[in-house]
């Protein structure tokens, strides 16, 4: 009997119409449990997977044709082992099949494209799996109580459809390309019980974004994100159930009821003579592709340990894709390729460095280790606990020559280049070290990123052998620094380089900035930043010792301070609400007891740029700053108006920018014609602008509570997804419109009037 003829509609989706041709009629029904019970049974016997039962039944719960499953595991006379599929990747082969599966019985795994980013949720704890001393095709995630669990696939789902969406194409064609899946152990830390799922590792934004479609064109991507955690989960709580179930026989139960209420509504809304937006909806996200890694096994001579080798093999099928072909955006690829380097060379065991020291560098790498702990972990009570002494810490680690080669080998062979150069290791290095600072500096994250892959503070001493000099106050290297002490030199290079890097205070070498007004982060030079670095942490250099040395001592790390290179980010701060003294770097004044330099009033002057690149090199930069001003000499004055702030050639000349300042309206009182409804105009319209400015003053309140979220909360996902930036930018430049407009009825045309410009406080 042939199977019914699918439907083919154009359907509605957020103001586009989308054209679908593939609507299916009819919704694949529930397996039977005994044909669930022998997957496990076939499973379990196939030589060629490594799985534990658990797992098995998870992979059984998530086919929507068990049958099926079971043929593709049961050997042959042909395939001894069955018709697993095979994929050789470096030092490991994979073993697979594929089928389609529910979508409700899958789990996002670890999101790469937001793992540069610092989310509200932590991460799990992962580690790999062996049976019997051999790889198992399982990872153990840990989780704090499934509340963590629970709250971390809400922020995956969120913030994976805040940077991107496939809706619209999953909606027209369904999700045609596999995910990439394999099975979890979940396990959390309060004792609650532990259960198997099917995670999937490649294809998170694929999974997203058909929650988006089944929670509905009006959805944001927090309600997608609250649906699949209520659809998945339920009321189910970590307490036993009186019936004895376990916990994951209950949320099975969950997921199960769940599929049948879905198909309820699916018959509902595909009973009339045209199917409804719903059924559509669920037809088009209820089952999805699904490739199934059941296997691993470690080649000859590849030194991971068995724990690992299955992880490595799923990390390398998806840094293939995505590092390769599809790519992450290059923050994602360098944490995925660093901390993947960095892993193997630990398993490796080559190194001349312990396994357990290396274990240390890892955690701190990849946030398992906070830097309060960094005194335990490195059993020196000497050692500040503080974000800018972890970064410390990993640039010595992750430098040293016996571990420098072999990470840049191991990073060469992940990314499949023949060459990396000093730059490129310190473009790994970036998304790393920010690690603690990403949600307070995101402001300037893309720049100081861009600096590490100009060379960050990886100079020619800071690659060779030295120590870092522990301390809590770095001006006291200053002195042994000038006397020769390389470790001292050194800690105040990387120290001090990494404060100016995080803070914007030393960005990557741009021609747009030359000479340019200090304000507008101008340099009297250009250089490398690594070189810039290097000079200032000069054994001669007094003035650029200094500059690292106090630079590193004003350090914050919850936030940004008052001279960093992005002012225009700090419109109505409110100094009130903040403790202490302001976060601000200053220039250096040799002359001074304190060394910071003042103005004539006694204000100590802020650190610019141009000042850091001024100490770099004083001869280069004076020689450069005069020739600049001898070409200025030869160029006729400009009419008064169309300065740019440097005409007179002084680093730091004002930038002839407007000032920004609160226009005041006085509308006066007008009457305007519209329908009467007995109420004189003069009340009517006095009523629309009370309304007119409560509405105003509401969106202030929202626009200045989701600033403040933005400020102190995590960075990802953002406060307001960027697909309705446009939408909310359109409807203020509309209420402007239509307010000039009717200024000009009101008032006429003025042109002595103030006009309104772009730098008026909104």
């Amino acid at each position: 009997m042939s199977s019914p003829a699918h439907l083919s509609v154009t359907l509605s989706w957020k103001g586009e119409n989308v054209a679908i041709s593939n609507v299916e009629r009819k919704l694949p029904s529930q397996p039977a449990e005994s044909a669930r019970d022998e997957v496990t049974t076939a499973g379990v016997a196939n030589p060629l997977t490594s799985l534990p039962g658990d797992a098995w039944q998870a992979v059984a719960r998530a086919a929507i044709n068990p049958e099926g499953v079971v043929v593709t595991l049961r050997p042959t006379e042909q395939e001894p082992a069955g018709l697993l599929l095979e994929e050789n990747v470096e030092g490991a082969t994979l073993r697979t099949f594929n089928t389609r599966v529910w979508l409700s019985e899958l789990l996002p795994g670890i999101q790469p494209r937001t793992g540069m980013e610092v989310m509200d949720v932590p991460d799990p704890q992962v580690v790999g799996t062996t049976e019997s001393g051999e790889p198992c095709a399982v990872v153990r995630y840990r989780y704090r109580d499934l509340e963590h669990l629970k709250d971390y696939v809400r922020q995956t789902v969120h913030s994976t459809l805040a940077l991107n969406s496939y809706a619209v194409s999953i909606l027209g064609r369904k999700v045609t390309r596999p995910l990439i899946t394999h099975p979890v152990e979940f396990t959390f830390e309060d004792g609650t019980e532990s259960f198997h799922a099917l995670v999937v590792r490649d294809g998170i934004t694929r999974l997203a974004s058909a929650w988006a479609v089944l929670a509905g064109p009006d959805a944001e991507a927090a309600d997608a994100a609250d649906l699949m955690v209520e659809s998945l989960f339920g009321t189910v709580s970590r307490g036993s159930a009186p019936d004895g179930r376990t916990l994951s026989e209950r949320l099975a139960a969950v997921r199960e009821n769940w599929r049948h209420t879905l198909a309820d509504e699916f018959q509902q809304a595909m009973a009339g003579p045209e199917p409804g937006d719903r059924g559509i909806h669920i037809a088009q996200t209820y089952v999805v592709p699904a490739q199934v890694a059941v296997g691993a096994v470690g080649h000859p001579g590849h030194l991971l340990a068995p724990e690992d080798v299955f992880d490595d093999a799923m990390r390398s099928i998806l840094a293939s894709v995505h590092v390769e072909f599809k790519a992450w955006d290059s923050a994602a690829q360098n944490v995925e390729v660093a901390t993947r380097a960095l892993k193997r060379v630990i398993q490796l065991g080559d190194a001349p460095v312990t396994k357990e020291s290396l274990q240390v560098v890892y955690g701190l790498a990849v946030g398992r280790t906070v830097p309060e702990d960094l005194p335990k972990e490195y059993g020196d009570s000497r050692l500040p606990g503080t974000a800018l002494w972890r970064g410390i810490q990993l640039v010595y680690a992750l430098t040293r020559p016996e571990l420098y080669e072999r990470l840049k080998d191991q990073a060469k062979t992940i990314k499949g280049g023949s060459r990396m150069s000093a730059k490129g290791f310190a473009e790994l290095m970036g998304p790393i070290i920010d690690l603690s600072w990403r949600s307070a500096k995101k402001a300037v994250s893309k720049q100081a990123r861009n600096a590490w892959s100009n060379g960050g503070v990886l100079t020619r001493d800071v690659l060779k052998e030295w120590e870092p000099t522990l301390t809590d106050d770095f001006t006291t290297l200053v002195k042994p620094a000038m006397a020769g002490d390389a470790d001292a030199r050194c800690t105040l290079a990387v120290a001090g380089g990494i404060a100016l890097i995080a803070d914007k205070l030393l960005t990557r070498n741009v021609g747009s900035t030359l000479m340019a007004p200090k304000e507008k982060g101008g340099v009297p030079f250009r250089s490398d930043v690594h070189l810039i670095v290097e000079n200032l942490s000069a054994e001669d250099n007094e003035l650029g010792l200094w500059t690292l040395a106090l630079t590193a001592n004003r350090f914050r790390a919850d936030s940004l301070p008052e001279n960093a290179q992005s002012v225009r980010q700090f419109v109505r701060r409110d100094r009130k609400d903040e403790e202490g003294p302001a976060y601000v770097h200053l220039k250096i004044d040799l002359e001074q007891p304190d060394k910071v330099a003042r103005d004539e009033n006694g204000v100590p002057v802020p650190l610019f740029e141009w000042d850091v690149v001024w100490a770099s090199d004083q001869v280069r930069a004076s020689v450069a700053y005069t020739e600049h001003r001898m070409r200025l000499l030869s160029v006729p004055e400009p009419s008064p108006g169309t300065g740019t702030g440097a005409e007179d050639g002084q680093p730091g000349g004002e930038g002839g920018e407007p000032s920004g300042g609160e226009t005041t309206s006085n509308p006066g009182d007008t009457s305007f014609s519209g329908s009467s409804d007995g109420m004189p105009s003069g009340r009517r319209a006095a009523d629309f602008r009370r309304t007119l400015r409560s509405g105003l003053e509401s969106a202030r309140i929202a626009l200045d509570g989701l600033t403040e979220i933005d400020r102190t909360a995590g960075s990802w996902p953002p406060v307001i997804e960027s697909v309705d930036f446009g939408d909310l930018r359109q409807a203020l430049l509309d209420l402007q419109t239509d307010l000039e407009n009717l200024r000009r009825s009101v008032q006429g045309e003025d042109p002595a009037a103030p006009a309104e410009t772009e730098d008026d406080e909104d």
